[in-house]
């Protein structure tokens, strides 16, 4: 049968479009709580129906690589010198990377000449050192 209006259409002015008395289509109240609430209550059954993969993990994943760096700052070469350090020719050689040390950063000052071997450095180590007569090896590896 064909009508004139839509459902839509036939409804406006009507105060409630359909849904009974007033505000029993109005809040959350109505639908079980406001939007994805009671999925392990009381919308379990919608949940395995419609949201299977809601919970749980989705795959395996392959591990991070360890990222975190250890780096050793030029006021601590003394210290450094002292436990890992060596004496060659009279001249204080420190191996870093050796010992386990991936950078040498610029802070503090140094108090001699060392020959240090570190995989990387920052250009403002590698001044400070030479300013005092020493030298930065770039260690590969």
């Amino acid at each position: 049968m064909a009508t004139r209006l839509r459902k839509t259409r036939r409804l406006r002015g009507g105060r409630n479009m359909g849904w009974g008395q007033v505000g029993q289509h109005r809040a959350s109240g109505h639908k079980g709580g406001l939007g994805i609430t009671g999925l392990m209550k009381h919308h379990y059954s919608t949940m395995l129906k419609e949201y299977p993969d809601h919970y749980g993990h989705s795959s395996t994943h392959p591990p991070h690589p360890n990222i975190t760096k250890k780096w050793a700052s030029i006021r601590d070469l003394d210290d450094l010198f002292s436990k890992f350090g060596k004496e060659e020719g009279g001249k204080k050689i420190l191996d870093l990377a050796a010992a386990g040390y991936d950078k040498l950063l610029g802070g503090g000052k140094p108090s001699g000449a060392y020959t240090v071997k570190v995989h990387q450095f920052t250009a403002k180590a590698e001044e400070k050192i030479k300013s005092v007569g020493g030298e930065v090896l770039a260690e590969n590896g």
